[in-house]
């Protein structure tokens, strides 16, 4: 009961933070091209905040329940007196979890930092540059959360 109420959990995080990322580049950054400088970046900061807080909580719900997961798994097969190895895709969705989590941790801490302040001084070519960033780093993040969820499901 326990583990499927984690995978739940696991996977709606997931869902959150890779559907947000692909809503984000696809249909918000496309539908607000034609705002001017100044209203597109204080909008996208402001969506950008609330999403990187949401993403923060789930990027943690990720490491943890997938860490428990297969610690779970792990002690389960253990205490049956069988040798545990990790399945390939497990490791290859670990990895690259916390290589997103990597991405994420220098998407918020430092470009959106980056962003605010050029917002707050109302210097919208800097904060052009600082989103141009971002929007990069979340596209990688955004392939390499496709290719993950394609392991998760192959």
């Amino acid at each position: 009961m326990i583990f499927s109420i984690l995978k739940v959990v696991h996977v709606l995080a997931v869902v959150l933070w890779v559907g947000g990322m692909a809503f984000a580049h696809f249909f918000l950054r496309p539908s607000v091209q034609a705002l001017e400088p100044q209203v597109r970046l204080t909008l996208l900061h402001a969506v950008m905040k609330r999403f990187l807080g949401a993403v923060l909580t789930a990027s943690l719900v990720v490491l943890v329940s997938g860490l428990w997961m297969i610690g779970r798994v792990a002690k389960e097969a253990v205490q049956a007196g069988l040798d545990f190895k990790m399945p390939l895709a497990w490791t290859i969705m670990a990895t690259l979890g916390i290589v997103m989590v990597a991405i994420f941790g220098h998407i918020r801490f430092a470009l959106f930092k980056r962003l605010s302040r050029a917002v707050e001084a109302g210097d919208w070519p800097s904060a052009g540059a600082a989103m141009a960033s971002i929007r990069t780093w979340v596209f990688v993040n955004l392939c390499i959360g496709i290719v993950v969820i394609c392991v998760a499901v192959y």
